[in-house]
């Protein structure tokens, strides 16, 4: 005597089939965010060149921009090191800013545990991409820099937020030059 065949194809295991597919989809959701959730702020997110990572909430000297926005904050001018501003379409470091950036590698040499994160902004002329480009170029530029005044580069970390957090939204050549800049956050103080 053989044994009949058997199939699945009744109504009963299709039930069964969709119970067990959502219960598995429900499941990966819930280790997804139970992962995510672990993680930690510092680790790192975002934007175009080296990535760099947030602030903690409260870190830092007013966190990075994206944090101070995340807070309902405007974008920080300055801070401990000061920033860096930029010509029109160029990632070109101007004397004056040579200058700045020695004051700030003066700052990290004498606060060796400091680690900072390079903000890279533009105007809002130009496409969102062209920009997001070229603020990675400036924060590139400054780390460079830094790196040549003898700043350890794994101290330092880049992101460009290209036009998307401006210090001012004036259509004025004065205002524009406030948001072509690389801002400094000091992460680790």
């Amino acid at each position: 005597m053989t044994a009949a065949p058997m199939f699945f194809d009744g109504p009963s295991h299709r039930r069964t089939t969709r119970r067990f597919l959502f219960a598995a989809a429900a499941l990966s959701v819930v280790v997804l965010f139970a992962a995510c959730a672990g993680k930690n702020k510092g680790a790192g997110a975002g934007g175009y060149g080296d990535v760099g990572g947030m602030t903690e909430e409260g870190g830092g000297v007013g966190g990075s921009s994206l944090d101070r926005a995340r807070r309902g904050l405007s974008p920080q001018e300055d801070g401990l090191l000061k920033d860096v501003h930029f010509d029109y379409d160029s990632y070109a470091l101007s004397p004056e800013a040579r200058g700045i950036l020695e004051q700030n590698a003066k700052w990290l040499k004498a606060n060796e545990r400091a680690t900072v994160e390079i903000e890279g902004h533009t105007d809002d002329r130009g496409t969102i991409e062209y920009n997001l480009a070229l603020g990675a170029k400036r924060a590139k530029a400054a780390r460079d820099y830094l790196a040549v005044m003898g700043i350890d580069a794994g101290r330092m970390s880049t992101i460009s937020y290209g036009e998307e957090l401006p210090v001012c939204r004036d259509a004025s050549e004065a205002c524009w030059l406030r948001n072509r800049r690389a801002h400094f956050v000091v992460l680790t103080p």
